[in-house]
């Protein structure tokens, strides 16, 4: 397994396992057996059950063409739509376990999907995936050239995980959460949150600490009334935890 080192903005490396190249063929087969099932289903349905081929051939060329992309359109934008509403990943690439994210550690917007996405012409249309096969064994994070033009790359989410190295904090039963604002994070701050706190107690950066508690507060707007910046985080790492449980 390659081991994938992404340096945040906050200077905190986290540690991945950049998806092999056969989970990542095999998300793209499942992925192609879903596109080639939906095209049969599409072609009965609409083609040998309700006989709209015979209809359709009444119509000009132009209006043929547009209500043949209509019904196919959903293979073209599969993996577009797909990886930006389930962030990051496919059906098939969550049968696999496997996400893209960002090299910097952070989630993937919609332009890095799409860059992705356009560069699927080159990867795998063109000489049938050979390119993207072979720059994903060349590359030492496993990257096509669709994810090194977009700053991507696949990981494995198949890692055995302790609560320590998630976004998760241990609670009490009758914890009573203090700053409901923290909603306004997303895991990935959360995770980031978390791992650069725990870096900067380990070696005793009270300057990332104090960074980093301004950041919380530009970014939710909550003040730090508690006055120490470690119980401060550490406090809202447990609402959060309390909230996106409890919703």
């Amino acid at each position: 397994m390659t081991q994938l080192s992404i340096n945040t903005t906050q200077n905190v490396i986290i540690n991945f396992t950049a998806a092999s190249v056969g989970e990542r063929i095999g998300a793209y087969v499942l992925d192609f057996l879903i596109k080639t099932a939906y095209i049969i289903v599409v072609f009965y349905i609409f083609f040998y059950t309700l006989n709209l081929n015979l209809i359709i051939e009444q119509l000009d060329r132009w209006s043929q063409m547009a209500i043949y992309m209509m019904f196919f359109l959903p293979v073209v934008f599969y993996s577009l739509v797909q990886e930006s509403l389930l962030e990051g990943q496919t059906l098939g690439k969550k049968l696999v376990k496997i996400k893209v994210v960002k090299i910097d550690g952070y989630q993937a917007g919609f332009g890095d999907y799409l860059i992705r996405w356009l560069f699927r012409l080159i990867d795998i249309t063109m000489a049938s995936g050979i390119i993207g096969l072979v720059c994903m064994v060349v590359n030492k994070k496993v990257q096509r050239l669709g994810d090194i033009s977009a700053g991507t790359a696949v990981i494995t989410l198949k890692n055995k995980v302790t609560i320590n190295s998630t976004i998760l904090e241990e609670l009490e039963e009758e914890y009573k959460p203090k700053y409901p604002l923290v909603i306004k994070l997303s895991d990935n701050d959360a995770r980031i949150i978390k791992e650069t706190f725990h870096s900067a107690v380990k070696n005793a950066d009270y300057v990332i600490l104090n960074k980093l508690t301004a950041k919380i507060e530009q970014v939710t707007g909550i003040k730090n009334d508690l006055g120490s910046t470690r119980e401060f985080i550490q406090t809202i790492l447990k609402d959060y935890n309390y909230y996106t449980q409890n919703m």
